[in-house]
């Protein structure tokens, strides 16, 4: 991955969309104070007049990144038959909520839908709902989706699926690393929460520390509160841990699982892993506020955990390389270039699976209500080797 443009003091220039965004929140600043890196993040991409994912469609060559479903059929085609077959294991229940979270521009949701016709009797029991909060990407899912012969409804939360006693099947790819963190670094006088102020020469905004410690920072896992050196900065999620903390009961009392990929790390550890990207390259966090995507790496172990305290059984993290050729994408490339461009479907192939691509960076957690069989892909079958 390249190395971001440095996150020091930023403004945006005359003219640029960004202003009206930056001028608020440092209005934000000057009434309360230096706010925390979460609440930036939740203006900087959700504010509902100037936010990132409010204001624009950002996928593709002309956004500012690319997603996996994005880059073939063959990633959405295998969802959608892991979670057929998912509706197998729990015993073909007449209904079952599929529900996506962030659903980009309904791509996978599309190719899902086909493939998941191969099981008879998967598509006529699914009741489809789409998370989604941009109404831009709302218009595009809409467009995708039309005529696709399944009944679709969209909701900004899980509390808008209708808990109607049917069990649920969710997926999410790029979902969780896009929610606002909490950023710390440790001082040598312990540790102090990252803030976003107001830089007082320049008129930008500039990143800062808390003068004094904070209730927070027991948030961070005791491994990482204890064991990282001075100057280590730690980043903590609670708003991915509120919803894989709901998703998961409601999972574990009406039954069904869950699949997330995203990329990120396997087991907790300090690091500054927050970026900016704009025009499919890097750029300094507080460049262009409200005009670049701002994610951070997901800590799966935390989030693994987030679900188990729910009650759901999470099987063991894998990588989306390995996760794929389980689930058959070597011979799914195969068909397909038979009737297409091999060197096209190879390609994609390798950059979804491949170490340069996204086969190791991009990690798949699997989680299921106590009692399902062995998730697809994810846990060996009972009995096998």
């Amino acid at each position: 991955m390249a190395d971001r443009d440095g996150d020091g003091e930023a403004g945006g220039g005359k003219g640029d969309s960004s202003d009206a965004l930056l001028r608020l929140i440092a209005r934000h600043v000057a009434l309360d104070g230096p706010m925390t890196v979460a609440d930036f993040m939740g203006l900087a991409l959700g504010h509902p007049t100037h936010g990132y994912y409010m204001t624009r469609d950002p996928l593709g060559r002309g956004g500012d990144f690319t997603t996996a479903p994005e880059i073939s059929q063959m990633h959405g085609e295998l969802l959608g038959l892991w979670a057929a077959e998912v509706w197998r294991l729990m015993g073909r229940p007449t209904h079952v909520h599929l529900v996506e979270f962030g659903p980009g521009r309904g791509t996978l949701m599309a190719d899902a839908l086909r493939a998941a016709a191969m099981m008879p009797g998967f598509r006529e029991a699914l009741r489809v709902t789409l998370i989604e909060t941009s109404p831009v990407l709302t218009g595009v899912q809409r467009r995708t989706l039309a005529d696709r012969g399944v009944s679709v409804t969209w909701g900004t939360g899980l509390a808008d699926v209708p808990d109607d006693g049917a069990p649920l099947i969710a997926v999410g790819n790029e979902f969780f690393d896009a929610l606002p963190i909490r950023q710390f670094q440790r001082t040598r006088e312990g540790w102090r929460e990252r803030l976003v102020a107001c830089d007082p020469e320049g008129g930008g905004l500039v990143f800062a520390l808390a003068p004094g410690p904070g209730l927070a920072e027991a948030l961070l896992p005791p491994a990482v509160r204890e064991g990282a050196p001075v100057g280590a900065v730690a980043e903590v999620a609670p708003a991915a841990w509120a919803v894989a903390r709901d998703l998961g009961e409601r999972i574990a009392d009406r039954g069904g699982a869950a699949l997330f990929l995203d990329y990120g790390h396997g087991r907790s550890a300090a690091g500054d892993t927050l970026q900016a990207v704009r025009d499919h390259d890097y750029c300094g966090l507080l460049a262009h506020v409200g005009q670049a995507d701002l994610t951070a790496h997901v800590d799966f172990e935390q989030l693994a955990r987030a679900f188990g305290e729910a009650g759901c059984r999470a099987a063991p993290l894998a990588t989306q390389g390995e996760f794929l050729r389980a689930l058959g994408i070597e011979q799914r490339a195969a068909i397909l270039a038979r009737s297409g461009d091999p060197a096209a479907v190879a390609a994609a192939r390798d950059r979804l699976i491949g170490a340069e691509g996204m086969g190791t960076l991009f990690k798949v957690l699997g989680v299921a209500a106590p009692g399902l069989p062995a998730l697809p892909g994810l846990e060996p079958e009972e009995g096998a080797a």
